[in-house]
């Protein structure tokens, strides 16, 4: 989906114009991957525009750096804030949220000396339904990918980094040559994974089932979110390795994470999952998680963080 642009983007602590927020061509990210990131949602709702889990994605966006050894220059609050000002001074009311930190113009060897320049940018616009609008509802087909995640202890899968994502690119590339909407991949053992840039769930006889953090995946903080859901509303939660073929014989699966929230999946490799179409666990969780955005479910978690109207950086000349 085209990216819809917006006034402002919070780069290195100032508030900088949309076309000015830009990076040198020898900057170390853009040769070698070197930078970690999240993608987090602002919802509108009854009390007005709320950020999602904020912390949780500052949280893991420093734990990403701290694995890459990316010193990011700015604290946890820091970060907080600044999302929420890149939404207020763009007057959002609901938002796709992107933090971005990356080893910036210093060096060109693989491995920069002790203060490499680490740059932040932030910024923030309206996104829909990331598998298409009737996704949500009507369900997608995907393909299980000839392409596999990384091997443990080769690239740390548990970091959100850039340079993971050259894998989820020929996923994906694979499954749209196809003609499928997303595409599965499968762990180095051959066993299930997760999507190109979701994580995967199944429902077999009411219990809902998940990989593992082993199996090479991002630990989806939607993915948390559904399971403390799920059982809330009295769902058995399991995260156990899956054989590829419990995709074909599963009641239901679905999709997670920020942009594609609760995706349900019509068919795998061609093969109808259950009835077809959206089952009743997928619809249940649906409403349970959207209804965190229309007041129906109480955020007993304390998920949900109002904008703050202060503001943290400074303005530039555009």
């Amino acid at each position: 989906m085209a990216i819809k642009s917006t006034e402002w983007i919070w780069h290195n602590g100032k508030l900088v114009p949309w076309q000015s927020a830009t990076v040198h061509v020898l900057s170390h990210a853009l040769h070698y991957g070197s930078s970690v990131f999240e993608g987090l949602r602002a919802y509108s709702t009854p009390t007005g525009p709320q950020i999602f889990r904020l912390q949780a994605h500052t949280r893991r966006l420093l734990d990403s750096a701290k694995i890459h050894r990316i010193e990011i220059p700015w604290a946890a609050p820091e970060i907080d804030a600044a999302c929420k000002e890149v939404v207020v001074r763009n007057g959002l009311k609901s938002a796709y949220i992107r933090p971005l930190a990356f080893r910036g113009y210093g060096e060109v060897g693989v491995v920069p000396k002790a203060g490499h320049p680490v740059e932040l940018a932030i910024a923030a616009w309206e996104w829909g339904a990331y598998l298409g609008p009737e996704a949500l509802e009507k369900g997608v087909d995907v393909c299980v990918s000839s392409w596999q995640r990384v091997a443990p202890n080769t690239i740390p899968a548990l970091a959100k980094a850039g340079g993971n994502y050259l894998s989820s690119t020929l996923v994906g590339f694979e499954a749209r040559d196809r003609g499928f909407a997303e595409g599965i991949a499968l762990s180095a053992d051959g066993t299930v994974s997760e999507g190109a840039g979701e994580n995967l769930f199944l429902v077999r006889d009411g219990v809902l089932i998940t990989p593992p953090a082993a199996a090479s995946i991002l630990q989806g903080i939607t993915r948390d979110s559904v399971m403390i859901l799920a059982r809330d509303l009295g769902i058995e939660v399991r995260e156990q390795t899956l054989p590829r073929e419990m995709m074909y014989i599963a009641d239901e699966i679905f999709l997670t994470g920020t942009a594609a929230e609760i995706t349900p999946v019509r068919s795998v490799d061609r093969l109808v999952v259950g009835s077809g179409s959206r089952g009743p666990v997928t619809r249940a969780l649906q409403e349970a998680f959207f209804g965190l955005f229309s007041g129906k479910t109480a955020d007993r978690w304390g998920w949900l963080e109002p904008l703050d109207n202060q503001p943290t950086g400074k303005r530039v000349a555009s």
